[in-house]
């Protein structure tokens, strides 16, 4: 008796980014209005981050509106349908619930019923999403991806911290990626090292909240709740070891640019931007000194307005520099995020 063939698959030989979309908050907040708290001053966040203002949601404005406005957007631009999406992949470490996911719920919004998963890799998030989303596309799995970076985290600020509070904005960006003839994203270079995972963390778990209000509740003893983003707060929020965390971002992050460029055959010479995780700005520039960037290279620098948005960093700066120089699109950028976990993801794309 004869084994029957399984049906597979028809694969595509290639894939790319077909568009980008954004969505930004209307509400700017500045140096100013968070310096009071942490004992600072505009000029003293400038020059360690190169922030002027950063963009945050107010309390209506939720994370998965943000996602599906910059979701809606890059379909439009796509030229495709919304039915024509094969799967949703969102990444963010904001969205409030463990489940169901904020993809799943993206993709009712959206009225279609396809795979729909987050990703929990921080900073890294969106490079991730591409690297799922090429596989996706070239396996046949899927036609079209829909990929997002969305964050809303000034849900998780502490305004009296002083060592990430002042970084941080919201924001969601989305790309659709989907089949080419050529290759418009290169092998991508990923990975991790867990064993620094607290160098940039929450500080409480929702195990320590549970903990904490069981015995307020058994004692009768308030004094541990209080205002959401105080300092000893129940609510989680955001920490960073800052000196730690550049030094790992300016020397081992520069490596694996390096490489990346490498595994895609390219040199940075043929590189028409430069997307790296809108981190810190000197982050940015010692990246560009470490790359040996030719000036021809345009390079990301969306956090002078819109503060470190995690996820949403990379296609949100995407977003931008299209938006300012259309004629790049069709060139080769490098993109990599890197951030809590510690994680990074990074690879060679071709702009839309």
């Amino acid at each position: 008796m004869s084994t029957p063939t399984l049906n597979q698959y028809s694969t595509n030989t290639a894939s790319r980014i077909l568009s980008v979309g954004g969505y930004r908050p209307s509400k700017r907040v500045t140096n100013d209005d968070l310096a009071g708290p942490i004992d600072s001053s505009d000029e003293w966040i400038r020059q360690r981050t190169g922030i002027v203002t950063r963009q945050r949601a107010d309390a209506d404005t939720s994370l998965v509106g943000m996602a599906l406005a910059a979701g809606q957007q890059a379909i439009e631009r796509a030229g495709i349908e919304t039915s024509d999406i094969g799967a949703v992949v969102v990444a963010t470490v904001t969205f409030p619930y463990p489940t169901g996911s904020a993809a799943a719920i993206i993709a009712g919004e959206l009225g279609i019923h396809v795979p729909a998963y987050d990703i929990s890799a921080a900073c890294a998030g969106y490079c991730y999403g591409v690297a799922q989303a090429d596989s996706l596309v070239r396996s046949g799995m899927a036609d079209y991806v829909l990929v997002i970076g969305a964050e809303k985290l000034s849900d998780f600020v502490d305004p009296t911290d002083r060592s990430i509070s002042f970084l941080l904005g919201d924001g969601a960006g989305a790309v659709v990626v989907g089949a080419s003839q050529e290759p418009g994203i290169s092998k991508s270079n990923w990975g991790s090292k867990g064993e620094d995972w607290d160098m940039i963390r929450m500080t409480r778990s929702s195990i320590d909240m549970r903990n904490i209000i069981q015995e307020v509740e058994k004692t009768g003893d308030a004094t541990a709740i209080v205002e959401p983003g105080s300092q000893g707060s129940v609510w989680p929020t955001l920490r960073q070891e800052g000196p730690s965390v550049f030094r790992w971002a300016v020397w081992e992050m520069a490596k694996v640019a390096k490489q990346t460029l490498a595994d895609a055959g390219i040199e940075s010479e043929d590189l028409a931007a430069f997307l790296p995780h809108q981190a810190n700005m000197r982050i940015i520039d010692e990246f560009a000194k470490q790359l040996k960037l030719p000036e021809h290279v345009a390079i990301g620098r969306d956090i002078a307005d819109a503060g470190n948005t995690s996820a949403a960093s990379i296609p949100l700066a995407m977003h931008r520099l299209l938006e300012e120089q259309p004629e790049l699109s069709g060139g080769l950028a490098l993109q990599i995020g890197f951030g809590a976990g510690l994680v990074y993801g990074a690879q060679v794309v071709r702009l839309p």
